[in-house]
Formats: structure tokens, C-alpha cells, sequence
């Protein structure tokens, strides 16, 4: 038969051979003219087919509202990976996983370490189930194998399937019949006998069968379509089958599919898709991709790129910076955005059908319940919590809750967010935490402003770092109250520094010596700057960090220096701490010289902009210059070094009208400044991230940071 020789023939790339070798197959069957205008009318469908599938799944295009053109499949995708499913943690409890979670020191709730490339996975397996949350990639993935199967041994599947896309969202009655699926498939694209050609592919084996979207389908039809497909699977079992279903709507139904997870992008792969997405000409010349990446990499934005670490919030992202060319100072508006489109943006553009919870319980109320949850175990410092405690806290929400919908239960709504949005994310058995800490830390501060629980927010946590970035997005919030908060932090602060005698002096005076005026720098960072140099163990360093930029961030770099004093508490720091070797092929004396030369350069830019204005300070570029004729060699022992170390922190002590005595704090004294300094520099990050404060108010308390009552 000429359509099974037509099979038969097919290698790939999809159809290559087929098209290519016409004339041979019309031979073999006699030359007939019926069976020429066949085969021709094949080999136009086959190439139909290929071009069709990759129009039709070869592009990209989502949030309509910021991505106007879809970008090609091919030019952004990036390398899906697998978690080890061994390595997951599965049977924890909340308690372990908090634990886990601490000792990573990483703002990503995955715990599984090993990772396996999703495509290799794919190659080996016949039957695969890809299982993750809303936005993951799991049908680019699946579209993505379709692309490659077309290229054949060329490709990275190297198999001569022919790749069929059915999404299984449309299948919403009793009766299903994917042979009849799969021949609409062939049939629109022009292939004569459609139910023929593919009754036979099925046959040999022939067909790379590609199920989209299992968490889609109708409850009430889902057990139908997972019987019918197995029941297909095995009836055709010289093919290949991957599907994909989102992780908390799978019931491990499919007993011959091998289960996969897709993993969260981790740095190499967000760098990747940004090198992917920022690859025109125009960036290329702009260098767009690098400059974006180096923004992520900022401490600033290390929740922004916690986000990134999935791929839907990730081309957001991109999207954001691509218009904007920066990201938002003001996160509340970035992460809110971000909030609405897993709430409700992105199953409303892939047009899913929505759970009968969702009738009556609309976003807004959803966000006030998200809220509440994530304040309240944000407050008892947890991140991960038993399903049966989220279900107590849904439910007595939908109780106390007067526009609620009486019919909902807290088990149903869990279930229905876990698997309609992916905010809520199952952990291990029966223990659950928010899809990503940046979004918990959202609804938390915006269960604070709703709750106006602002000034407990300031009273029970200022100087706690664990909420540093609930503090920047309340400030968003806040809107133009947001002088409010700031008003509260700096009473605070003065309050916490007037516990400690000598912190508070040494405040004062930073600020007695830094009087003065000089344009080029506020006086809270002449004082800040002022205090680094005097508590920092390398002075050196510190002092020449006052040139250029760095000056910008001396009260978080003074906030280190004190923190680390109050974890390792010492007298004068030795000269090898203040200036190291800086490497082994020079000595120590070399990099001692190297050290007090940019000193020596920094405390004459300090004198010329007159933010030190002691009189014994002017003299002290000439003393370090003295120093340096004075530095013992490198093979002097080390009592000559010890001696050395007390002159040069002598000459800054007098440069700077201070004794050691008055450098000389117990731990907690060391802490109280810490936690001082970082209050105000909190207070500056705040002022920072918000939106419409008045100038006035602003001046008013700019004047007075960093000065004591």
C-alpha cells in the first residue's frame, strides 16, 4: 500500500526523506498516476505539517499587555532540568525543612540538589510524565521536543518520530478518541486517508505523542481521559508518550509513565535565558544581556531575581527591563504584578476553565486571605507549615470572612490554589510553603498596611534583617503615607542608640567632627563615613573606600564593621588583618606600602573635601607618608610588626581626637551600633523604594539621621 510504504519511508528530519526520495517511492508502486498524485499530495502535507507545527508551537508569546510580537521557541529556550527525585525530601516535617532551608542560606525552598537534563531524561524514556507548578516551562518543554524530533538524527531526541501536539484541555465529554485527534491533526494539514496514515503510524511505531495540559481537563472528565490514554499507551506501545500535568492535580495515575519534576531555573539558567532574550544585534552591540544580569546580581534586587527562578515570572521580568531598561525601584509594584499574574493572568490567557471555588471567591478576597496566612507565619518566623494547619487558618478566614462564600472549605481552596496558581506549593507530604519567599513577603506587608500595623511593624522588628524586605515593600504601599513609616523607624533608632552610653557617644562624635559644609556628600554620610573609618578592622581600606562610589553605602559598610566586633570581639585589630598580603607572590612589606599609598591618597581627598575637620587630621597624609619609610622588611619577626601596627593605629587614633579607650566596646555595645547603623541605612533603602513621599518631609528628616538627641 502506498501510504504504508509512504510510512515506512519516513525519516527524519520529519518527512526529509519522504519528499526527497518521491520519485523512488512512485516507482516502487509502478509509476501509477493516482499513486503519484499520492504521494505528491503526501510529501506537500509532509511539508506542510513541519512548517505548520512549528508556527503553531515554535513560537513564544505571553502577558499580551507587555509582549506585542512572539519570539521564536528556539531562540530563548533554555535547558530544562529534572530533579532527583531521590534527593527530595519527601517525608519531612515543617521543622526539618526549616531547618534545611537555614542551612542553605538561599532564598529558594527547593530541596533537592541534584538535577538532571530534562532532554537526556526525554531521550531514554518512553513513557514520561512532566510534573511542576503553574509557569515552569512544562509545555515549552513539550513543544520543544516536537521542534527537535523534526530535525531527526539531527536533533537531540535522535528519533524518527513524528511529533503530535494535543492539548487535552478541549476533551470535556464522555466520549474520547485521541486515533480520531490525531488524524485531525493530519487531516488539516492535507494528508490523504488522515485515519489510514495514521492508524499506520501508530503501527510502526512512528508517532512522538505529545499530551499538554493533563491538569487541565474537567474534573468531572479526568478520570475518563487518564483510563483512555493508558489504555491508548498501551495499545501502541512501539510509540513514544510525554504529558504533562501540573504537580498538585496528578494522582499518579499513569502506571507505565516514568514521573519527572521540573526544577527551578538555577543561576546559570536565568543568566542563560537572558543571554537568549537579549540576543538582536542592537543588544548584542549594548550588551544588554550582561548589563541586565550584573543588575540581578545586586543584593538589592535579590528578590527580584528569586522570581527569575521561574520561567513565566522570569520573561516577565525580562519584558519589565526590556521597556523599561532597569528594574522598578519600587518592588511592591513589581511583585504585585507579579502576585496577579499567577492569581489570575496567566490561567486567564491560557484560557483554563476555572474550579466552581472560583466563582464567588474572586482575587481581591483571595489576596486578603494569602495576606493573613503569610503575616501570621511570617511573624512565628515559619516558612513551612503542616496542610493541616493552612487548612484551620482557610477556614477560620472563610468563617470570620462576611463576603465569603459559605460553601467553601479550607481543604478545597488549598487544593484549588495549589493547583490553579502554584502560590501555595506542597513541599513534602502534607507540608506546604509559598511558591517563592518574595511573594510571602509581599502578602505580608500588604496584610501591614491593610491591617495599619505599621508601627508594630517598627516597635517589634526594625532591626530584625529577616524583615528587611517586608520594610521596603510596606514603604511602596504606603504610598504617600509612607513618610509615616519612616518618621517611626528614625524615632526608633534614636530610642535603641540612647540604651548604650558608648555607641551613642561615638555618634556624637562622628558628628561633632564632620561639621561643616560640604556639598558634595550629606552630612549623614560624612558621619557614616567618619565611623567606618574609625571601627573598621582595615582602616586602609576603609579609608580608601571613601573615593568614588563606594561612599554612597559607608553606613551599611559601618554597620558591618560594628556587626563583625560584636560576633568577634577584639582589641586593635594587627596590621596583617588591616592590610593582608594580597597574594603570594608579593610580601607582606610590598603590600604594606601598596596599602598606605591609597590611604595616604584617600585622607587627602577626605582633608580637600572637608568632611573630617580636626586639626590633627590635616597633618596625617604627611604622617602616613613617614609610615611608609618606616615599614619593617618582610623578614622582620613578628614583635617588629606588632610594634609597627600600634604606631599606625596610634597616628589614626590622634588624627582622629579619639583614645583607644573610647574604640573599646563590650559585644553588646559593638551590637547596639550595628543595629543603629543599620536602622538608618534601612530607613535610607525605604526612602528609596517609595512612592510619592513630600520633598519637605524628606529634607526635614534627612537633616536629622544619624544625630543624636
Amino acid at each position: 500500500m502506498l501510504v504504508e510504504s509512504a510510512i515506512g519511508g519516513i525519516a527524519v528530519p520529519l518527512f526529509e526523506q519522504l519528499w526527497k526520495a518521491g520519485g523512488y517511492v512512485a516507482k516502487q508502486v509502478g509509476q501509477a498516476r493516482q499513486d503519484v498524485r499520492d504521494v505528491e499530495a503526501i510529501l506537500t502535507a509532509s511539508q506542510n505539517y513541519h512548517q505548520k507545527y512549528e508556527n503553531n508551537h515554535g513560537q513564544v508569546k505571553v502577558m499580551p499587555g507587555l509582549m506585542k510580537e512572539p519570539v521564536s521557541l528556539a531562540s530563548i529556550y533554555t535547558a530544562v532540568e529534572f530533579l532527583d527525585e531521590r534527593s527530595i525530601r519527601q517525608f519531612d516535617g515543617p521543622d526539618e525543612l526549616e531547618q534545611l532551608y537555614r542551612d542553605q542560606g538561599r532564598r529558594n525552598f527547593q530541596t533537592a540538589k541534584q538535577r538532571h537534563d530534562g532532554i537526556t531524561i526525554a531521550k531514554e524514556k518512553q513513557y514520561l510524565m512532566v510534573l511542576g507548578g503553574p509557569g515552569v516551562g512544562k509545555s515549552t518543554f513539550l513543544r520543544k521536543l516536537g521542534l527537535e524530533a523534526l530535525k531527526g538524527q539531527q536533533g537531540q531526541l535522535q528519533r524518527d518520530q513524528i511529533p503530535v501536539f494535543i492539548e487535552l484541555q478541549p476533551f470535556r465529554n464522555d466520549t474520547i478518541d485521541l486515533i480520531t485527534v490525531i488524524a485531525h491533526q493530519f487531516e488539516i494539514h492535507g494528508f490523504p486517508d488522515a485515519q489510514v496514515f495514521t492508524e499506520l503510524s501508530l503501527a510502526q511505531g512512528k508517532l512522538l505523542i505529545l499530551l499538554d495540559g493533563l491538569d487541565e481537563v474537567p474534573t468531572d472528565n479526568v478520570n475518563q481521559v487518564i483510563e483512555h490514554i493508558e489504555d491508548f499507551a498501551i495499545q501502541h506501545d512501539k510509540n513514544t508518550f510525554v504529558a504533562s500535568c501540573r504537580t498538585a492535580a496528578y494522582r499518579s495515575s499513569f502506571q507505565q509513565f516514568s514521573d519527572v519534576t521540573i526544577a527551578d531555573f538555577d543561576d546559570d539558567q536565568i543568566q542563560q535565558f537572558i543571554q537568549h532574550w537579549f540576543n538582536s544585534k542592537l543588544d548584542q552591540e549594548a550588551g544588554t544581556a550582561n548589563e541586565y544580569w550584573q543588575l540581578l546580581q545586586q543584593p538589592e534586587n535579590k528578590a527580584a531575581k528569586e522570581l527569575a527562578q521561574t520561567p513565566l515570572l522570569l520573561t516577565f521580568l525580562c519584558l519589565i527591563y526590556e521597556r523599561e531598561q532597569t528594574l522598578p525601584n519600587r518592588c511592591s509594584t513589581l511583585y504585585g504584578s507579579a502576585l496577579n499574574i499567577l492569581l489570575s493572568e496567566w490561567s486567564a490567557q491560557k484560557n483554563l476553565p476555572k474550579t466552581s471555588i472560583y466563582k464567588d471567591f474572586h482575587p481581591e478576597l483571595e489576596k486578603e486571605m494569602l495576606s493573613e496566612i503569610a503575616y501570621n507565619s511570617f511573624k512565628e518566623d515559619r516558612l513551612f507549615f503542616s496542610k493541616s494547619d493552612i487548612t484551620d487558618c482557610i477556614t477560620t478566614f472563610l468563617a470570620d470572612t462576611l463576603d465569603a462564600p459559605e460553601y467553601l472549605d479550607g481543604p478545597a481552596v488549598l487544593h484549588a490554589i495549589e493547583v490553579q496558581q502554584g502560590i501555595l506549593v506542597k513541599r513534602a507530604t502534607d507540608t506546604y510553603s509559598f511558591s517563592h519567599l518574595t511573594l510571602q513577603e509581599y502578602l505580608t506587608a500588604l496584610y501591614i498596611v491593610n491591617n495599619q500595623l505599621t508601627s508594630e511593624l517598627v516597635s517589634q522588628h526594625l532591626i530584625d534583617r529577616r524583615w528587611r524586605e517586608v520594610f521596603l515593600l510596606v514603604i511602596g504601599l504606603m504610598g504617600r503615607r509612607g513618610h509615616e513609616l519612616l518618621e517611626a523607624m528614625d524615632q526608633k533608632a534614636r530610642i535603641h542608640i540612647n540604651t548604650r552610653f558608648k555607641p551613642r557617644v561615638l555618634v556624637q562624635w562622628a558628628g561633632r567632627i564632620t561639621q561643616g559644609d560640604t556639598p558634595k556628600y550629606e552630612n549623614f554620610e560624612k558621619i557614616a563615613i567618619t565611623i567606618d573609618i574609625t571601627i573598621a578592622s582595615d582602616r586602609f581600606k576603609a579609608i580608601d573606600n571613601v573615593r568614588g562610589r563606594a561612599s554612597s553605602r559607608a553606613i551599611g559598610r559601618a554597620s558591618a564593621s560594628a556587626s563583625s566586633r560584636a560576633i568577634s570581639p577584639r582589641t586593635i585589630a594587627r596590621i596583617e588583618a588591616r592590610i593582608g598580603t594580597r597574594g603570594r607572590t608579593r610580601t607582606r612589606a610590598s603590600a604594606s606600602a601598596s596599602a598606605i599609598d591609597r590611604a595616604r591618597k584617600a585622607a587627602i581627598y577626605l582633608r580637600e573635601t572637608k568632611i573630617l575637620n580636626t586639626l590633627a587630621f590635616q597633618e596625617l597624609p604627611n604622617q602616613l607618608k613617614k609610615l611608609k619609610d618606616k615599614i619593617p622588611q618582610a623578614s622582620a619577626p613578628g614583635s617588629a610588626w606588632e610594634s609597627y601596627a600600634d604606631e599606625i593605629e596610634t597616628i589614626f587614633l590622634n588624627a582622629l581626637e579619639l583614645t583607644i579607650e573610647d574604640i573599646s566596646l563590650s559585644r553588646e555595645e559593638w551590637q547596639c551600633l550595628s543595629d543603629y547603623l543599620y536602622a538608618n541605612e534601612l530607613l535610607l533603602s525605604c526612602q528609596r523604594s517609595s512612592i510619592g513621599i513630600s520633598r519637605k518631609a524628606w529634607e526635614s528628616l534627612k537633616e536629622r539621621l544619624l544625630t543624636v538627641d
